[in-house]
């Protein structure tokens, strides 16, 4: 799970395996496959590193829990 923060300034969690494609309106908009839209303060570059790392994060813990 990632976090995003909502144009109020709610920071809210998003299932980064659920989203389907991000948009820069100016504002970015995070549409999830459900068809629900997220509109965010952060820039698509900021959400694709935050999914990168939380994958990076999980494929370590795997390899860790593999070798142990």
């Amino acid at each position: 799970m990632i976090r995003v923060t909502r144009l109020g300034g709610q920071q809210i969690y998003l299932n980064c395996d659920h989203i389907e494609w991000i948009e820069a309106t100016p504002d970015t908009i995070i549409v999830l496959q459900s068809g629900k839209r997220v509109i965010c303060v952060e820039t698509p570059v900021e959400v694709i590193n935050r999914v990168v790392e939380f994958r990076r994060r999980v494929n370590v813990a795997a390899e860790a829990k593999r070798t142990a």
